[in-house]
């Protein structure tokens, strides 16, 4: 069977004055959450361009300074000077660590402040598709909107963002993950040229005039390989312009899950809880595994066929807190530090699961709020524009052969012995390219199986209340039921 990793983000533009406001008392529950990551260094890539050599070990670009030159065409030879360095400067190690590391933030905020609930306890997002929708969008923002969005998607520490994103893109792209954009404009309405030309120079994105919604859900189908079909039950009223992205990832294990092996286990919800679930096994996995003593949590890499990795957080306390585990957690920083691979003894749940969120809450507890009440736009289009809704949704699907998964986001806008490693408590997940280190997905999984009976824990012996032994490692601390 073939598998996909996709992921669609869509921007909706309309007409109207509609938004949506959330006081500054307002609270969101924290998600519990734990840490997938990349699989190994960023390795140099030889005869790359970069930026101020002796400040390579850090993230962030140092502004570059531009001579202005004056005469008759100067404005012209300045903007051809920034260009180069800007082709310069959005090439080098530098930048590109730094926009995966502005994508890790981002989405690790988001994990941060987004809702569980029992009726859907876990969070999948797609911090890569989320923040090439941010971006396009921020190409047409001016002054302080575009100011907000910029210190959200990369805190300025990148003097040519846009570039850099670009060249990041093309780079996932030669990893056979494939990013798809476009722009959907209502019949008559005509946005700014220079965002149309812009869109379509940095993401790819195409202008074409929107039909119906047949057509939408046909590109989404298309674009997605099949994954997500019927993506939009209706169009928005005063449709303007729509924004869509997706991206779709084909991820086959480097080592594969013997089906044979496959059988029911238990999955430990907490100290007291517990669900049915069914679990892959291999006595002797090839698995980069060790245990960090600050995160108290063990971190694993399940490398994919090409330059893609699942990295697995799980604390040893059986709960995921994201609030807790981002103050410590350095994605990058475990990524370098991931051992050899051994062979481990390796338990791992399947599960397929949906996630269905609105991301204003979300977006205006992170301080995006002024984007759905006053933004200026005015690079988009002339007259003020609202962004009036943010919704996404997603899809993961864990089995023996490896990932798939497809995301879809709609902004709308509207004018005004061997080691064990044994997944059975709740982890954070991130799917990472492992060259620039961008997160594909991010999400916390508390509860693979949602539509199983809850069961009790303890009670008789060895055993669990159904009866199933409890699976202990060697040294006690993985694979059996949270200390």
């Amino acid at each position: 069977m073939d598998l996909h990793l996709t992921l669609l983000l869509i921007c909706l533009c309309s007409q109207g004055v509609t938004s949506v406001e959330v006081a500054e008392n307002d609270s969101i529950p924290l998600v519990p959450l734990i840490p997938l990551m990349p699989s190994h260094p960023i390795e140099n890539v030889e005869n790359e361009t970069t930026v101020q050599p002796e400040t390579a070990a850090t993230t962030e670009v140092p502004v570059i300074l531009t001579t202005t030159i004056t005469g008759p065409t100067g404005s012209s030879e300045q903007e051809e000077e920034q260009d180069g360095v800007c082709l310069s400067v959005s090439r080098s190690r530098q930048s590109r660590e730094a926009i995966g590391a502005a994508i890790q933030k981002l989405g690790v905020q988001l994990l941060q402040n987004l809702e569980t609930s029992p009726e859907q306890p876990n969070v999948i997002i797609s911090p890569l598709s989320i923040s090439l929708a941010l971006s396009q969008l921020a190409l047409g923002a001016v002054n302080e909107t575009e100011e907000l969005l910029m210190h959200h998607l990369h805190e300025n520490t990148l003097p040519c963002y846009h570039e850099s994103l670009h060249n990041v893109l093309e780079q996932l792209r030669d990893n056979d993950l494939q990013i798809a954009t476009r722009i959907f404009l209502r019949q008559g309405f005509e946005p700014k040229q220079d965002f149309v030309d812009e869109s379509k120079r940095l993401y790819d994105s195409e202008p074409a005039v929107l039909e119906s919604l047949q057509q939408i859900n046909d590109w989404v189908d298309n674009a997605t390989n099949g994954k997500m079909s019927d993506f939009l039950s209706a169009l928005p009223p005063n449709l303007l312009l729509m924004l869509i992205n997706a991206v779709h990832f084909k991820g086959e294990w480097k080592a594969r899950f013997d089906p044979r092996f496959t059988s029911r286990g238990v999955f430990y919800l907490d100290d007291k809880n517990m669900v049915d679930v069914e679990v892959m096994e291999d006595a002797k996995h090839p698995l980069s595994l060790f245990t960090d003593s600050e995160l108290e949590a063990q971190v694993a890499r399940f490398p994919f066929q090409k330059s893609m990795s699942l990295l697995v957080v799980m604390p040893m306390s059986g709960q995921v807190n994201v609030s807790s585990l981002s103050a410590k957690l350095n994605v990058s920083d475990l990524y370098r530090r991931l051992p050899k691979e051994r062979s481990v003894q390796v338990k791992v749940p399947k599960f397929k699961l949906e996630y269905a969120q609105d991301l204003q809450d979300v977006f205006t507890k992170l301080g995006l709020g002024d984007m759905f009440s006053s933004p200026n736009l005015a690079n988009m289009a002339d007259g003020p524009l609202l962004v009036s809704s943010v919704m996404h949704k997603s899809i993961m699907e864990i089995n023996e052969e490896g990932a798939e998964a497809a995301a879809a986001t709609t902004v709308v806008i509207s004018r005004a012995s061997n080691p064990i490693f044994h997944l059975s408590q709740p982890f954070f997940f991130a799917l990472m390219d492992d060259m620039t280190q961008v997160p594909i997905f991010m999400g916390v999984i508390n509860n693979p199986n949602p539509g199983a009976p809850i069961l009790q824990r303890g009670g008789f012996g060895n055993k669990d209340k159904v009866g199933f032994p409890i699976d202990k490692s060697q040294d006690g601390t993985f694979g059996g039921p949270p200390k």
